[in-house]
């Protein structure tokens, strides 16, 4: 922490502001959206959106959104994927009863309540790409990823907005479950196709990646299992140590 506070680092060859309209279909909706229900956002967060969002657009895609507030969001969503996203917003709020259509359905309860969860699970079966944006706490983050990381589909998508504060305790949680992924166990392998193998944890297997930004979290699974992290040597030219 002292260090990326302390450093000077070396110029940005663009300053803010450099993404365009053009490149961020999200990001041209929202600065168009000047009446109806509301949006809400911080603005570096439409990069991060389009970065790890956009191979969703035109598929069918599952999309499900804790923390509805003002409902924009949701129309949002449907106007970027296409004809073929399926929305569903979780909100503890009852008046967000409101935004439920043929097009999105809603779900109102406690994003900290496990058995909550669970019913939601069951009500949707299939969930492509995950957004909290609820209430913000820790606890509530941590048992959301915790309840609904598992039921996300193969190369789905779980990304956690506003996560504010210096030792803030769920980046804590984040920190060491990205530490799990440099686990390391040796396993047996057939030699002739790596000279190298290790064993990968249930983590391993599933998860492709852990992304952090400022306020925000992106987790992305694998479009299929990996059971084993192999390393292999190419060339006939080596130092003799």
């Amino acid at each position: 922490m002292r260090f990326g506070r302390e450093t000077t680092f070396s110029s940005l060859r663009h300053t803010q502001g450099i993404n365009s309209e053009a490149s961020n279909p999200l990001l041209a909706y929202f600065n168009a959206h000047k009446e109806g229900a509301g949006i809400f956002k911080w603005m570096h967060y439409f990069d991060i959106y389009q970065r790890h969002f956009h191979k969703f657009v035109g598929r069918e895609v599952h999309v499900l959104e804790v923390g509805i507030y003002g409902g924009g969001s949701l129309s949002m969503w449907r106007e970027y994927f296409g004809e073929n996203c399926r929305v569903y917003g979780v909100d503890i709020e009852p008046s967000c009863m409101a935004y439920s259509d043929e097009e999105a359905k809603v779900f109102i309860g406690d994003q900290a309540d496990r058995a909550f969860w669970n019913k939601v699970r069951k009500a949707v079966p299939t969930v492509d790409i995950l957004i909290d944006d609820g209430g913000h706490l820790p606890e509530q983050q941590r048992i959301t990823l915790e309840e609904m990381l598992p039921h996300i589909s193969s190369g789905g998508v779980y990304l956690c907005e506003d996560i504010h504060g210096d030792n803030n305790e769920f980046a804590a949680y984040l920190q060491g479950l990205a530490n799990g992924l440099n686990f390391a166990t040796a396993a047996e392998f057939p030699q002739h196709t790596a000279d190298f193998a290790l064993t990968t944890t249930g983590l391993q297997k599933t998860i492709h990646s852990i992304h952090l930004y400022p306020f925000v979290a992106v987790i992305e699974k694998r479009e299929r299992n990996l059971d084993l992290l192999t390393s292999r040597k190419q060339g006939t030219q080596w130092p003799q140590y």
